[in-house]
């Protein structure tokens, strides 16, 4: 509403609406602030009447947020400033949307596959895997696939499709077609092993949207959800997930050039991005790929970056754990 009305007419705006909030423009559409209830009855307790203009109770101040913010994000400062709306603007300030409390607090239904690799035999983690497929190993008393497939419904996902190949027929046992999780789940059934991408290429029908693809021993707090917006609004063709990692040197490092020391790093820490093994992927990607041929997922993405395709990193910083080991499955019933 214009900065020029009054009390009245911010109540009955508050009634028509019943979102609690009214958003105050200037004439440019520009944000001035916002009214609440609580600002209203502040005002009439102070004086004010039906008649008074609001500039006196408008609040010039309000938390305003950026459309690429993560919905996680706005959820976590909804609850650390008790507010139960988060106006979001653009660069000149306008508004362009609102957060409600109501609706950032239900992930919304999402369309979009989710595809999970969990073909694999899980050398480096015998004798668990001799008669159990990685991804089927109990972590806090259900599979690891299992964890994944709930985390990613409680974001809105309902359709999966896992990527067998190892003791396969342990998982299809376990999940079937989903019903007992409430989620669609289909299977794509490797002959032989096809690598972290190469499952992809024997997927019959084509999707039409983005979808999600992670390995099935990648452990994490991530929200598919925020990785999924990310990567459609950057316009990217393949998104991935890549985490920090840092490794301290053991030794004092001497740097010459060529045999005089030009100087000394007493055990530096070198920091890079590693794969974290979850990403995102447009339709147009599995053109890259040939029909029961291996290929692992940096591959794809370099295929994709000779075709001038964009090709997007997703830092993250959420709990993470790459169950390769045995003592990656300790650590993960552990925390």
């Amino acid at each position: 509403m214009s900065v020029n009305s009054t009390i009245h007419d911010a109540i009955t705006n508050l009634d028509k609406v019943a979102i609690k909030i009214v958003l105050v423009v200037n004439e440019e559409g520009k944000l001035e602030g916002t009214i609440s209830d609580g600002d209203i009855r502040r005002g009439l307790l102070r004086g004010l009447d039906l008649k008074s203009p609001i500039e006196s109770i408008v609040y010039r101040n309000p938390m305003v947020v950026s459309s690429d913010l993560g919905r996680e994000t706005v959820r976590q400062l909804m609850v650390l400033n008790k507010i139960q709306q988060v106006p979001i603007v653009d660069e000149q300030n306008q508004i362009v949307g609102l957060h409600l409390w109501d609706e950032i607090t239900i992930a919304p239904l999402r369309k979009n596959l989710m595809v999970i690799m969990a073909g694999g035999k899980g050398n480096r983690l015998r004798p668990h895997t001799e008669h159990c497929p990685k991804p089927m190993l109990l972590v806090s008393g259900k599979p690891m696939l299992e964890h994944i497939i709930d985390r990613a419904k409680s974001e809105g996902f309902s359709q999966f499709l896992l990527a067998i190949h190892y003791l396969g027929h342990i998982v299809e046992d376990y999940f079937g077609n989903g019903d007992r999780q409430q989620v669609q789940i289909d299977y794509l059934r490797e002959q032989s092993p096809l690598g972290t991408a190469g499952a992809l290429g024997i997927i019959n029908t084509c999707p039409e949207a983005p979808f999600v693809v992670t390995n099935g021993d990648v452990l994490t707090d991530i929200h598919y959800g925020e990785l999924l917006d990310f990567h459609i609004r950057h316009n990217a063709t393949a998104t991935m997930a890549v985490r920090l990692h840092e490794w301290q040197h053991p030794y004092g490092v001497v740097q010459t050039k060529g045999v005089d020391i030009i100087g000394f790093e007493e055990k530096p820490i070198h920091r890079s991005h590693i794969n974290a093994g979850v990403y995102v992927l447009n339709p147009e990607a599995l053109s890259v790929l040939e029909k029961d041929s291996r290929c692992d997922m940096p591959t794809l993405f370099e295929r994709l970056q000779v075709k001038a395709k964009r090709t997007l990193a997703y830092p993250i910083h959420e709990p993470w754990l790459d169950v390769g080991m045995p003592e990656d499955l300790k650590r993960a019933n552990r925390d």
